[in-house]
């Protein structure tokens, strides 16, 4: 399934800490079971956990995409290299962007920063539109006067995940989509096509091929029941979408069996890899410390089995554990990259060691891409041809047969 890549949200929150007193902030996670979970973790007893009222418009109309943040990143960046002050760069972005809702964003981040905030602040705001990786990363950035870098950086950064969510996301679709147009054929077939034939072979006085005799039992029963069948097949898409959004032991049920796909399965797991080393590696270079840039990791691999994983291995590196030992005690990683991974923290070069591990695994997954859709497309057109070609053998056999008598 295309939703095993799982998408955080940004949830609010009200809790008691150890101390018995009342706390609440803003936390980024996949469902709200995984939010209070990760307050216990960190010593809070949560009391109230809610999905945040948002909204990718703004008053200004127009929808803020990932492509727009990646393309507002790489200009700011830009500017400020050619020398150009932060609040300048700002106008100069924001009045030059075609979008209406992106160019309304930036105008607000630079009014909040004319007003005396800092840049992390005023992007801290929009958390629909920044996440907490990028807001980290432009704390770390600002304090260590590498701004300019670390946008290049970001936007790098969501430039290649972006795209490898892509190519993920065109190899499920096409499947799908066949699935679903033969489904719409079918049902046209079955509802309006082969009653005329019914009529035509009741004047036949002989008895029909059992593969026809079928196949207009089964028109029969679509033309009384259509409406429950569709019914059927979209209440349990919803209904396993909405299981799946809010029990958490469900969602990492489905995680957990779509790595075990064949094909898919392993397109899924060296996705998750890519992104884990290409966040990692981002996040180490712009100097953040590595415990504090694990639980963002966490969230951007898209999938609830690494996510537990990086959680777990966060927790053994606040201990003392070296990252290429919780690693391997995961057993998700293969061997070459606990050991490019043990290379990088002996040679200190960990953010260049995982660049290259998710250049290399960004690359497997186009390689798997390419094969899977070599692969299903003559297996869906074989699919198809038997589907729609058995129907319409079905409704010949009778005049076949017809013409052998006389």
């Amino acid at each position: 399934m295309a939703q095993a890549a799982v998408k955080s949200e940004m949830y609010v929150w009200e809790g008691l800490d150890k101390n018995g007193k009342r706390v609440k902030g803003e936390m980024s996670g996949q469902n709200d079971q995984l939010i209070k979970a990760t307050l216990r973790r960190q010593g809070v007893n949560p009391l109230k956990v809610a999905k945040k009222k948002r909204s990718l418009f703004t008053e200004g109309g127009g929808k803020i995409t990932t492509k727009d943040i990646t393309v507002f990143s790489r200009q700011l960046a830009t500017m400020m290299s050619s020398g150009v002050p932060l609040v300048q760069s700002f106008e100069i972005v924001g009045r030059g962007h075609e979008n209406k809702a992106m160019q309304q964003l930036v105008l607000q981040i630079k009014s909040d920063i004319e007003a005396g905030g800092s840049l992390n602040e005023a992007l801290s705001k929009h958390p629909q539109h920044f996440s907490e990786l990028y807001v980290n990363l432009v704390t770390a950035g600002e304090h260590a006067g590498i701004l300019e870098d670390i946008l290049h950086k970001l936007a790098t950064y969501m430039e290649k995940t972006e795209a490898l969510k892509g190519k993920i996301k065109g190899a499920l679709f096409y499947p799908i989509a066949v699935i679903v147009v033969a489904f719409v054929i079918t049902c046209i077939l079955m509802i309006y096509v082969i009653p005329q034939f019914e009529d035509l072979f009741k004047g036949f006085g002989a008895d029909l091929p059992a593969l026809t005799r079928m196949v207009i039992d089964m028109s029969n029963w679509f033309q009384s029941y259509w409406y429950i069948l569709i019914a059927l097949v979209g209440g349990t898409v919803a209904g396993l979408w909405q299981l799946r959004k809010r029990s958490m032991g469900f969602a990492h049920f489905i995680d957990r069996m779509s790595l075990k796909l064949p094909v898919i399965g392993d397109i899924l797991n060296k996705s998750a890899i890519a992104r884990f080393a290409r966040t990692l590696s981002t996040m180490f270079a712009a100097g953040t410390p590595l415990v504090e840039a694990m639980s963002s990791v966490a969230g951007a691999t898209g999938n609830i089995v690494y996510y537990d994983a990086v959680m777990r291995m966060r927790d053994e590196i606040a201990t003392g554990t070296q990252l290429q030992v919780s690693m391997r005690e995961t057993r998700l990683f293969p061997n070459m990259v606990v050991q490019m991974i043990a290379i990088g923290e002996e040679s200190g070069a960990l953010d260049a060691m995982l660049a290259k591990v998710a250049d290399w695994y960004e690359q497997e997954v186009d390689d798997a891409v390419d094969a899977l859709t070599s692969l299903l497309e003559p297996l869906i057109m074989a699919v198809l041809g038997v589907l729609i070609g058995g129907l319409v053998i079905a409704m010949y056999l009778p005049i076949f047969k017809m013409g052998q008598v006389v």
